[in-house]
């Protein structure tokens, strides 16, 4: 096996490593994400409440807040 080959080999299998990771936080960000949507359904909720530390009033939270 030649070098070059072993050099595209080494390439491949980091980009195939970086490819799994990435699906791999995107399916536990889905897990997630389902699960409070789950325990909202069950318990009635229309959504998540969050105090705003600067108003010190209670809104729903986002979607895109973590």
């Amino acid at each position: 096996m030649g070098f070059t080959k072993l050099i595209f080999v080494a390439l491949v299998l980091i980009a195939g490593w970086f490819v799994y990771r990435k699906f791999i936080a995107d399916a536990q960000r889905l897990v997630k994400k389902a699960e409070v949507k789950r325990k909202e359904q069950a318990s009635g909720a229309l959504g998540t409440l969050v105090k705003d530390p600067v108003t010190g009033e209670y809104r729903v939270k986002r979607e895109e807040e973590e």
